[in-house]
């Protein structure tokens, strides 16, 4: 498939593609370790179909689908989406990447309501095989089925849900993960002590608050605001004052160095075997 990536600046896109790069060559690499030639040529020949723009009304004219992955904030995806629907192909199908915010909100500000749904992959998408497809109470037959089709071809599991807060995931994940928080803020337990339990009595791979400092303590911020506004007599969508005070003195997880875990000694350490490599 030919694919245009947009974002703001020359120097983001570039990262973006050395990051596709190195990613890409070590799975082909492990996929052909006997044979360079190939894996290298697999490379190459992903990489060329890869675009980059700045401007995403330039590429939308001949896209026959545009997936929409800004930061979670409603009012900035639906400008986007009305900007997108004016110059995009009529056939074109419009979908977002939003974990938590309304997908018919989105839909609204545009002419094709039926061309509209959701397409929530999970992080980090080369490795997580899910994909969450969202029907719209508009979403047409013939949109709803290029969906599922899509993310069978570039080799993931779609699984189908209605446009409800969180979707399937998130809308369990995202209360689990709030009354962690609520245990550390009450003193009820550690973070690290809650992590542990949940890796070992429940068997998963990262435990609630690891994972929101690896998805990022803002992100959960928005999450929890957008659903408290929209369904504030819930009381699980209540909204938390210990993880709005981390956003505001800038603990937001792994990105930041600080969040519920100092990760900044670990990138420390990891800057100085760097330097040792460097100099031998």
């Amino acid at each position: 498939m030919n694919v245009t990536l947009v974002d703001h600046s020359d120097d983001i896109l570039d990262r973006a593609l050395e990051h596709i790069d190195k990613s890409y060559s070590k799975i082909v690499a492990k996929q052909y370790p006997h044979d360079k030639v190939k894996a290298k040529t697999l490379v190459e020949g992903t990489l060329s179909r890869i675009r980059t723009a700045r401007d995403p009304c330039q590429p939308a004219g001949q896209a026959d689908l545009i997936i929409e992955a800004v930061v979670e904030n409603l009012e900035l995806k639906k400008e986007l989406f009305k900007r997108l629907d004016k110059t995009a192909a009529n056939h074109t199908i419009f979908a977002s990447n939003t974990s938590s915010l309304s997908i018919t909100a989105m839909a609204s500000v545009t002419e094709r309501r039926d061309r509209f749904g959701g397409l929530h992959f999970f992080s980090p998408v080369p490795m997580m095989k899910l994909v969450e497809v969202v029907r719209l109470e508009t979403t047409s037959d013939a949109t709803f089925d290029s969906l599922m089709d899509f993310a069978k071809k570039i080799d993931k599991v779609p699984v189908a849900c209605k446009d409800t807060p969180g979707f399937i995931v998130n809308r369990l994940l995202i209360p689990y993960s709030l009354e962690a928080v609520r245990m550390v803020e009450r003193g009820d337990a550690t973070a690290q002590d809650i992590d542990t339990a949940m890796k070992l009595g429940a068997g998963y791979k990262m435990g609630p608050l690891e994972l929101m400092d690896f998805t990022g303590v803002d992100l959960a911020n928005m999450i929890m605001d957008a659903w408290a506004k929209d369904h504030g007599h819930n009381p699980v969508f209540k909204t938390i004052p210990l993880i709005t005070q981390m956003v505001k003195e800038g603990r937001l997880g792994r990105k930041s160095g600080k969040g519920f875990y100092d990760y900044t000694e670990s990138s420390e350490k990891a800057a100085q075997e760097k330097q040792k490599i460097k100099a031998k």
